[in-house]
């Protein structure tokens, strides 16, 4: 009987044209991931374990480090994923309750930055096996797996990168799923880190582990192909009490990322407050109020989106970052958050302290929650002079039922440029999707992206 690992290698080998909106939507998510991995090289996680490799850092290391200099694919992925992620800044992608591309960009792109060979068409096809790949695991546990503690990112999206890694790599089916085999039992992360630097140093781990997973594979060695649903398996022991498992298991003729798509993050904030943000602020641009004028918000939110926000009164950026309390005066404040909102001094402003205070947010329940993949968040605003204000989002901006627009897209690569010490004018929008073209990445990332190394050395 053919194993889940096998039909997924098959699936994701057997797919090798793509519509033009798969593509587009690609080449934005991997632009995207490259302007977040900018924003944060100067962040002190991704510094850190620069640090910790200084010496394995150097000019004539195979792969670019966002961080300065060069390294093996492996120090660089693990450098890059946890630049991609330190910002929380990057995008979401729901049928693995992960971020994706933060593991699958930079796995990816240090293979890719690694020798000529590797071409911004065959990254871009990688990513979107890769992405593939994390779906069809994600549907027989999600979201039973990421309730039960699992950190979606740095588990299934371990797993899923290793079968983008075997494809751009040019592997067969039989090591394709031997790789993603090798990356389950590489594959950890506790949602219990969030609110720490250990949280975005988890999408570099796996990032790492996405790499040397498909590089054993390729010399030959292997693992269980049943692994994921057999007993003391992943299934077994990582998906939680109401985890279906992959029986109903199907692949559609469109990709996943046209029927579900990313969510492009508008906000530089743990994506569980981001529908409670964008409901607020609907209702601040609608009937005209500031934060002043507000008595009190009560939220409603999903489980998970709650015991992901534990910070009600942060005292650095990484809890502000997972504070709805934070995140929600601050948005109501300026009308919206950007990334200097995030910085060690803006975190511990007292100015918000008595509005944070305003601020409730609630659960549903269990009950509310069983049989039902999405409930909406829920805002009501009660002003001073005695209004009642009340919505709901089921979807976030940057979702594909409320994409970015082309200036909000631009906004937030001036905002990471910006936060990186660069002038916008530095390299457009255009220029980075460059490296998704025909020609070598490794050479279109030499020439686009080395004046930013070049500023920034550990």
């Amino acid at each position: 009987m053919t194993t889940v690992l096998e039909n997924i290698a098959r699936q994701v080998i057997a797919r090798t044209s793509f519509s033009a909106i798969a593509i587009e939507r690609a080449e934005d998510a991997i632009v995207d991931t490259i302007g977040c991995m900018i924003a944060g090289m100067n962040d002190a996680a991704p510094r850190s374990v620069a640090a910790a490799f200084r010496d394995e850092i150097n000019e004539m290391g195979a792969s670019l480090v966002f961080t300065g200099g060069r390294a093996s694919r492996s120090i660089a992925a693990l450098i890059n994923g946890t630049a991609a992620h330190c910002l929380d800044f990057d995008d979401n992608f729901h049928p693995a309750r992960a971020h994706a591309s933060a593991v699958l960009v930079p796995a990816l792109l240090s293979v890719a930055t690694s020798s000529d060979e590797f071409s911004g068409h065959m990254m871009v096809r990688a990513y979107l096996a890769g992405l593939e790949a994390q779906a069809s695991i994600g549907f027989g546990v999600i979201p039973s797996h990421y309730n039960r503690g699992w950190h979606g990112t740095s588990t299934i999206g371990c797993v899923g990168a290793a079968a983008g890694v075997a494809v751009l790599l040019g592997l067969a089916e039989a090591k394709i799923a031997n790789a993603m085999s090798l990356a389950t039992s590489m594959a950890s992360g506790p949602k219990g880190q969030f609110g720490t630097g250990a949280k975005p140093f988890h999408a570099g781990i796996a990032a790492r582990n996405a790499i040397e997973a498909a590089l054993l594979a390729r010399s030959g060695l292997g693992g269980r192909l049943d692994i994921l649903e057999r007993s003391q398996g992943f299934l077994d022991l990582f998906g939680g009490n109401e985890a279906t498992g992959w029986a109903d298991l199907t692949w559609n003729e469109e990709h996943i990322i046209e029927t579900r798509g990313l969510v492009t993050k508008l906000h530089p904030c743990c994506a569980s407050t981001h529908r409670a943000i964008d409901a607020a602020l609907d209702l601040q641009k609608k009937y005209g109020f500031s934060l002043d004028d507000i008595e009190r918000i009560d939220t409603k939110v999903g489980r998970s989106a709650f015991d992901n926000l534990p910070y009600d009164d942060p005292t650095d950026e990484m809890q502000a970052r997972f504070s709805m309390h934070y995140c929600l005066a601050v948005a109501l404040s300026g009308g919206g958050l950007s990334l200097r909102d995030f910085t060690p001094q803006a975190a511990t402003r007292q100015s918000f302290r008595a509005h944070m205070a305003k601020i409730s947010i609630t659960s549903y329940s269990a009950e509310e929650e069983r049989g039902v993949e999405r409930l909406p968040h829920q805002v009501h605003i009660s002003l001073m002079d005695g209004r009642r204000f009340s919505t709901e989002r089921l979807h976030a901006n940057g979702s594909i039922v409320a994409p970015l627009n082309g200036g909000q897209k631009l906004a937030k690569l001036e905002d990471c440029l910006r936060l990186a010490g660069h002038s916008r004018a530095l390299i457009t929008h255009s220029e980075l999707k460059a490296i998704c073209s025909e020609k070598s990445v490794r050479t279109v990332c030499d020439d686009t992206l080395q004046q930013f190394f070049c500023l920034s050395r550990i």
